[in-house]
């Protein structure tokens, strides 16, 4: 039986990025300005804020609702602290605390393939292949596999001969889709029904969890020596 060839996105899947994305923004604004944090690779500004930049707290007028401008700006603020932290994807908490522990002994168990996919920008300190190695090993994966790209995600997945990727966003999901013989599976956070049914209708699957997604890839694991069972393990995420 061939083992699984497994990709995982590290940002809203694995480390947590939004919850850091948000400290920065309220250390810098204040409690009631945050934001949607989204992706890294969404996020990046599209210029760095130089060192003449005026102070963030003189960049927004709070007795009014920030305008298009005025939110490009505080991004932009954002990613400068974080351009300037000192290895900062080191610094990310997990999403599940069990759940790279858990990817590391499924992997031993079935025989996987393992690579971390991921499009972050650079900060100081060491590279980003190396931060986002070390993280991992902290969490509990030894010798991790992590790429780091460029381009599309579905052509990631087709180079890597990948049978499953997973993501948490539906358009990195997509690209998988079209791109690569890989089976996807988005990580939509539970109520997001609209997004859910939306990927479903493409062909996408759907876990609520990461720790619900590892169970799919066990059973997938388990089922790929029973067809039938395979069929029902596919029909679960919407695969089918």
């Amino acid at each position: 039986m061939t083992p699984l060839r497994v990709g995982f996105d590290m940002d809203g899947v694995l480390a947590d990025f939004a919850s850091a994305y948000r400290q920065i923004e309220t250390r810098l604004f204040g409690p009631q300005s945050q934001t949607r944090a989204g992706d890294p690779e969404d996020e990046t500004p599209e210029r760095s804020p130089s060192n003449n930049d005026p102070p963030a707290a003189a960049t927004l007028d709070s007795s009014r609702a920030p305008s298009p401008h005025d939110l490009r700006r505080r991004r932009d603020l954002i990613w400068q602290v974080i351009h300037s932290t000192p290895d900062f994807w080191t610094t990310l908490a997990p999403v599940d605390a069990e759940a790279v522990r858990r990817i590391r002994a499924l992997s031993l168990r079935h025989r996987w393939d393992v690579v971390f996919i991921t499009q972050r920008p650079a900060t100081d300190g060491e590279s980003v292949q190396r931060q986002t190695q070390r993280w991992l090993v902290e969490q509990g994966f030894d010798l991790p596999s992590v790429l780091v790209i460029t381009g599309s995600r579905g052509a990631a997945a087709a180079a890597l001969r990948l049978d499953y990727h997973i993501d948490d966003s539906p358009k990195n999901c997509v690209d998988v889709k079209s791109e690569s013989p890989a089976k996807p599976i988005l990580i939509a956070e539970p109520g997001d029904e609209t997004t859910a049914a939306s990927a479903k209708k493409l062909g996408i699957g759907i876990a609520r969890t990461v720790g619900d997604c590892l169970d799919l890839l066990e059973r997938a694991s388990v089922s790929r020596a029973q067809p039938t069972l395979l069929t029902r393990v596919a029909r679960l995420v919407g695969l089918g």
